[in-house]
């Protein structure tokens, strides 16, 4: 990502969109055929000192402005009529909002290697963890178990839904920006949607039914989404911290030399991906808010708010990219200690499976009633500090309802999962849509 977000990527992405004008513009008429190939081979980023350009660029306003400059003049050296026909019927804009498209096109292919990848990974531990029982928790409380596997699902699936919003965007908003001065391609006369589509196939873009100069929601949209991926691997990782607790153990990061550790606490093996991920979930929305803000835009082509782009949408997607690359760490590496979790559904001496018992009496005696038998156990259990098994087997009401071994079974924790192992299915199924 670090690549794609490069500025000499994007120097290039914008000498692209000129070759391919000149190209498409020599297609349908416009300029001379002979013009075409000086354009082109001065369309090399390493012709031209990003330094200069960036400097040149705080006075002109955008770094279009020099750029066109600085290429015409190396056209001229090799073919000074060649010269007169770059950047012919462009504005500034187009060059940048296309190079902008470019680039995002390259980051989603970069986003969706790491998606797989994680995607596999997580869809793998679930197959491997579907009968492994874990504590569900809610509000950071022990609530009922579940298979660890189906939490497991739950992560693959979530950034799937994330892969396909951004295949969707990859075909839809990632779009040409092509319309002059004012968006209208006046410079172009009758010849500006020819061109417009000839340049549109050059660049391999959608070429959308008018231009977008001020109307950013095709990039508000990609910022969204890739918030929303952040914020997905913002909850992975949040759930992989809290696992790592030493009170807790269930499951780790990847273990490696000089990972995790303390600079004090030899002892220490801290949830170091999980920490770039929440970094990265931190950030994103407030990036993303720069670019919704961006939006409210006057009139035909706006001063400021396009500007604050510029800077905004490589920070969002260098810090998403980090995120998922946390996520894919974990989930190629994740470490399950499914020993300390049968331990940790027991930490409660059977009070996680009071739901299970309760059920189990509401058939015979009603729910109302049901509740407050095992309501009064679990307080006797609390009480006394002994097993909620034990309690409710003495219990003369209950034992004329259920027979201890019933009971027994009832505190097994993979007997109460539900439709946990179907929505385990469902859930891989899902990973198979494109």
């Amino acid at each position: 990502m670090r690549a794609v977000c490069d500025d000499a990527a994007t120097l290039q992405h914008m000498l692209d969109f000129e070759a391919a004008l000149a190209r498409a513009e020599a297609a349908t008429g416009v300029i001379p055929a002979s013009a075409v190939a000086a354009i082109a081979a001065a369309c090399r980023s390493d012709k031209f000192d990003l330094a200069e350009l960036a400097e040149a660029a705080t006075r002109s306003g955008n770094t279009a402005i020099p750029l066109v400059k600085t290429l015409t003049a190396h056209v001229a050296k090799a073919d000074a009529d060649a010269a007169r026909y770059v950047h012919w019927g462009a504005t500034s804009q187009d060059v940048i909002d296309t190079a902008t498209m470019l680039g995002l096109r390259a980051a989603i292919d970069v986003l969706l290697v790491d998606l797989d990848r994680a995607i596999k990974g997580f869809a793998s531990l679930a197959r491997k963890h579907r009968d492994t029982a874990v504590v569900a928790r809610t509000w950071l409380q022990h609530a009922l178990p579940m298979p660890f596997g189906l939490k497991l699902a739950e992560y693959a699936a979530a950034l799937q839904r994330s892969k396909l919003r951004l295949v969707r965007l990859r075909s839809e908003a990632v779009a040409l920006q092509f319309g002059g001065a004012a968006g209208t391609l006046a410079a172009l006369g009758d010849n500006g949607l020819r061109v417009a589509d000839a340049l549109a196939r050059e660049l391999n873009l959608p070429l959308p039914d008018a231009p977008w100069h001020t109307h950013r929601d095709r990039i508000a949209e990609v910022a969204s989404v890739l918030a929303i991926l952040a914020g997905s691997c913002g909850k992975i990782a949040r759930d992989v911290s809290l696992l790592m607790q030493t009170d807790v153990a269930e499951a780790f990061e990847p273990a490696g030399e000089g990972r995790g550790g303390s600079s004090t606490m030899p002892h220490k093996r801290n949830p170091v991906a999980s920490a770039i991920a929440l970094s990265a979930a931190t950030m994103a929305p407030n990036l993303a808010a720069t670019i919704f803000a961006v939006q409210v835009q006057d009139h035909e082509r706006s001063a400021g708010p396009w500007h604050a782009e510029w800077p905004t949408l490589p920070m969002l997607l260098l810090v998403t990219s980090g995120g998922l690359a946390a996520i894919v760490d974990i989930a190629e590496g994740l470490e399950v200690d499914a020993a300390r979790m049968r331990l940790n559904l027991d930490a409660t001496h059977g009070l996680i499976m009071a739901e299970a018992v309760t059920f189990a009496l509401a058939d015979r005696l009603g729910k109302s009633a049901a509740h407050h038998l095992v309501e009064a156990a679990t307080k006797q259990a609390v009480a006394q500090k002994i097993h909620l098994r034990d309690v409710l087997t003495a219990d003369p009401q209950v034992a004329a309802q259920l027979s201890a071994d019933r009971i027994a079974e009832l505190f097994e924790p993979m007997a109460y999962q539900g439709v946990s192992q179907t929505l385990i299915d469902r859930l891989l199924a899902s990973l198979d849509s494109k």
